[in-house]
């Protein structure tokens, strides 16, 4: 998938700024936070939206879920985070390869 900007980081043909990477999944830091502390949890493999998902995903979507407290905390993230995956355009999804937010620790210091 050339034209996802998701499957081009996990490739190396876009840098990123990684927090975790495994065999199957891609943490790495929002360009665009809402959050001091914001990443993104992707898999390596191409998946749409979460309605895309299948009994075939439930490993990877458990595993990106279990992987989520484990980064925050790592982040700085001891007193807790907010999760979010958009699904869909109605949803708020703007990158159609499945993703989780984990965010917190209140606003950006880069936000006016």
């Amino acid at each position: 998938m050339t034209d996802c900007i998701f499957c081009n980081i996990v490739a190396g043909q876009i840098p990123s700024s990684k927090v975790y990477e495994d065999d199957e999944v891609v943490a790495f830091h929002d360009i665009h936070p809402f959050a001091r502390v914001h990443f993104l949890i992707i898999p390596k493999r191409h998946v749409a939206t979460l309605a895309d998902c299948t009994t075939e995903h439930e490993a990877l979507l458990g595993r990106m879920l279990l992987l989520a407290p484990r980064l925050a905390k790592e982040q700085g993230l001891d007193a807790g985070f907010k999760t979010l995956i958009n699904t869909g355009r109605g949803g708020g999804q703007e990158v159609f390869h499945i993703h989780i937010h984990v965010f917190g620790g209140g606003e950006p210091a880069n936000r006016s």
